[in-house]
């Protein structure tokens, strides 16, 4: 992209705390929407209309939205409710996860540490740096995991784990039990981009047909009747969960896929700054590699 080559792509989804949707728009190796041909982006929830990526949203649409929190194996372990349950309990040793997403779980510990995630210190960022690597340094942590987590919880290999809402649903387990940690959860939106040198046209297209919120509700619910999975994350679109409804009751009336006010409220975002500061990411590709 920095050669001005196309990636041969019309769409990638980025998310709002990955450095690289930021670089993107930051170098200008994204198209602009055509607005024109979606109409649909009327449907668009209010909470997403202004992000500070992308003030206008000229670039980009969010594709689905998902909490990070802590699930946990009920019939293993008591309730895990807090980041002290999970990293403080001894009967968890080598029983439980963190998530190797620097967004996502540096945003729970320094929560639960009393900081403020979106606004990263050096003092904040080693406080929960050094009590995630002492988690891990200690055996407390098993593994740094992407969503490969779920299996195991399931099953019974692991008692708890850092997770993401939407993987619970999929796992359809009644012994897992998802829940916003005490002192507060984390929030992201994987965003749609046009990469330079995509068809602008044909990807907003394709953009206006996912923001028709019948589409939206099927996608979400999927169809039981032929065994289609829905995707079971957050949707950016009014009107969904009404669809949802129709095609999948469950799905539609799921927290973790439509949550209420009360739950989002309690959700945080990561500052985008630090998700470009090089001295943070090498310590924390050194820690998940290790």
């Amino acid at each position: 992209m920095s050669r001005g080559q196309s990636t041969g792509r019309d769409i990638v989804v980025l998310t709002d705390n990955d450095r690289y949707l930021g670089l993107m728009l930051k170098q200008g190796w994204a198209e602009k929407l055509d607005k024109s041909a979606i109409p649909n982006i009327k449907n668009l929830i209010d909470v997403q209309k202004h992000p500070s990526f992308d003030p206008n949203r000229d670039y980009t649409l969010p594709w689905q939205s998902g909490m990070t929190g802590i699930a946990y194996n009920k019939t293993l372990t008591d309730p895990v409710l807090s980041i002290d349950d999970l990293f403080g309990n001894p009967k968890l040793k080598g029983k439980i996860t963190c998530l190797n997403d620097i967004g996502d779980a540096m945003t729970l510990v320094m929560l639960s540490n009393g900081d403020d995630p979106a606004h990263v210190t050096d003092k904040t960022w080693n406080a929960a740096f050094n009590r995630i690597k002492q988690a891990s340094d200690s055996g407390q942590i098993r593994s740094f995991t992407g969503n490969d987590y779920g299996p195991p919880l399931a099953r019974g290999d692991l008692s708890a784990a850092m997770s993401w809402s939407g993987d619970i649903p999929q796992l359809a387990s009644p012994h897992i039990v998802w829940n916003v940690p005490k002192d507060g959860g984390a929030i992201w939106t994987d965003n749609m981009l046009i990469p330079k040198g995509g068809d602008v046209y044909t990807a907003s297209v394709y953009m206006n047909y996912v923001y028709d919120p019948k589409v939206q509700g099927l996608m979400e619910a999927g169809d039981p009747s032929r065994n289609i999975v829905g995707i079971y994350y957050i949707p950016p679109v009014k009107g969904a969960g009404v669809w949802a409804k129709k095609f999948n009751p469950p799905v539609g009336s799921n927290p973790l896929i439509f949550p209420s006010t009360e739950t989002l409220n309690k959700m945080h975002l990561f500052d985008n700054a630090a998700l470009n500061n090089e001295k943070y990411l090498t310590q924390w590709n050194n820690l998940i590699s290790g």
